[in-house]
């Protein structure tokens, strides 16, 4: 990628706003395009790696783009091997993020299982804080945020901005649908986390995180029978 330019705040606001306005029937190619030729290396990419459609579409369209995963600790090994695969299959460079402190420092510290008593906190201490911490260093970020996966994702722009960390988050594939990520992987081959073949249809933390029952929404799996579905990340 080449040298970014630098932006104020306000300038930043500016680009989410009139590139949410004008890219929002654009194609998820041009919509990274358009990311990697405004902020250069101050793009990255995160991913779950649920599945990696967008860390492949962003390997098209940015060779050697920055794929940034939260190792929370408490991973499926199914999705730290996705996460292995991604890094050795595609053109991309896959930058780890991890809590400040390990899964035993947190029990030492609040008591073992918090994410049963206190899952925000959990997610507060092992995904918000690192993601934020980690996401220093650009000026944009893009997800995997698609409008059909629950009530709380059906506004979501495909350029948007982060008030809470100030920078501007893409959203490539927010108007696809289910059946649009599966033509997709099927027509590349794209890399997919096992555990979608196995009754899950989200994938988070393993303590957290349910197969998925009949007539559910895509996130239903996610936290089931707290009153939670979003990690705090995307709030």
């Amino acid at each position: 990628m080449t040298t970014a330019q630098r932006y104020t705040t306000a300038q930043l606001r500016g680009l989410a706003e009139e590139a949410g306005r004008e890219l929002e029937n654009a194609p998820a190619l041009d919509i990274l395009r358009w990311a990697a030729e405004t902020f250069g290396p101050r793009f990255c990419v995160t991913s779950s790696m649920e599945d990696a459609v967008v860390a492949h579409l962003a390997s098209r369209a940015i060779p050697g783009v920055h794929v940034v995963f939260l190792d929370t600790g408490y991973h499926f090994p199914e999705t730290i091997g996705t996460r292995d695969a991604v890094e050795a299959v595609m053109d991309v460079e896959v930058i780890t993020l991890t809590p400040r402190q390990t899964v035993a420092q947190q029990d030492a510290q609040y008591g073992p299982k918090l994410h049963d008593r206190d899952p925000d906190l959990c997610c507060a201490l092992r995904k918000v804080a690192p993601l934020e911490q980690g996401l220093k260093a650009y000026d944009a970020w893009a997800t995997g945020l698609r409008r059909d996966e629950s009530p709380t994702r059906a506004n979501t722009p495909v350029v948007g901005w982060d008030d809470k960390r100030e920078k501007v988050k893409v959203s490539p594939i927010a108007r696809w649908t289910q059946a649009d990520v599966d033509a997709y992987i099927t027509e590349h081959g794209v890399l997919t986390n096992p555990l979608l073949s196995d009754g899950y249809t989200s994938v988070g933390c393993a303590p957290c995180t349910r197969r998925a029952l009949e007539g559910e929404d895509a996130r239903a799996g996610r936290w089931a029978g707290r009153g939670k579905n979003e990690c705090g990340i995307h709030l």
